[in-house]
């Protein structure tokens, strides 16, 4: 039998890449985002959340394989934490139970490099606590100035779906269930999201200072596309709680040997 997969984030960038790259394998995906999807729902919303949940358990039957979750946003206002932190987290959680009949259940997510930049301490702080009213207003004054303030806001967001993903992985309701939990976390990919960003030699070269990739630099969505499918596919048995990034070697240029 293929495997099923919920994937959101379906219709553009690395979920399209990913779904694409899935049904040529010969699997089943049921994509989510907000339009040119089998399920349309807004993730920044407790009410589109909600609905995934419910459509995903009809359209699967109740079962399901694997949980991709990829949808996210890069905008310096509050709705990049409600989709890339709360959907996030609620997709996952709330979808973990259809995975429960699979012999080979499996979860991933979409953190980014971005984690690795300077962030709001206040904000990773409330989306830790998984406050969300309160991380929804602390991102609002972040925003009141959208070059400065308000472009901590995607960095905090990922770093605090990192330490989520390391939080997670490995109790009970994770590794206890037999279900491996993992992100993947990219540098600067082709995608409409950085579109704005890398759109003439001298702003990708720019973008490239703050974020170094020095092995074959900007990647095209069905880098991370590969990694996502061999995280979430049978073979991997064994790796819990890892933030793998697919980032061309920003993270070694950027950390270096402090995380050892």
């Amino acid at each position: 039998m293929p495997r099923t997969s919920v994937l959101t984030g379906a219709a553009s960038g690395i979920g399209k890449a990913t779904k694409d790259l899935l049904e040529q394998r010969g699997e089943r995906v049921i994509g989510v985002d907000i339009h040119d999807a089998e399920v349309v729902v807004d993730l920044s919303t407790a009410e589109g959340r909600a609905a995934l949940v419910q459509e995903a358990g009809r359209i699967s039957g109740g079962s399901i394989d694997a949980v991709y979750a990829v949808a996210g946003l890069a905008v310096p206002a509050p709705a990049t934490v409600a989709v890339n932190f709360f959907g996030t987290v609620a997709t996952l959680e709330g979808l973990r139970p259809l995975l429960a009949g699979s012999e080979a259940p499996r979860a991933v997510l979409v953190s980014s490099m971005a984690a690795l930049l300077p962030s709001d301490g206040e904000l990773v702080a409330l989306l830790t606590d998984g406050d969300e009213s309160a991380a929804m207003a602390r991102a609002e004054v972040l925003a009141r100035d959208p070059a400065t303030t308000g472009q901590l806001i995607y960095a905090s967001a990922k770093l605090a779906l990192s330490r989520w993903v390391r939080r997670e992985a490995a109790t009970a309701a994770w590794a206890g269930a037999g279900i491996p939990l993992n992100a993947a976390a990219p540098g600067i990919i082709a995608t409409p999201m950085t579109a704005g960003l890398i759109a003439t030699a001298e702003a990708r070269e720019q973008l490239l200072h703050v974020v170094p990739m020095p092995l074959n630099g900007i990647a095209e969505p069905i880098v991370v596309a590969r990694l996502l499918a061999w995280l979430n596919s049978e073979e991997n048995t064994h790796l819990c709680g890892q933030v793998i990034y697919v980032d061309g070697g920003s993270d070694v240029v950027l950390r270096g040997d402090s995380v050892w």
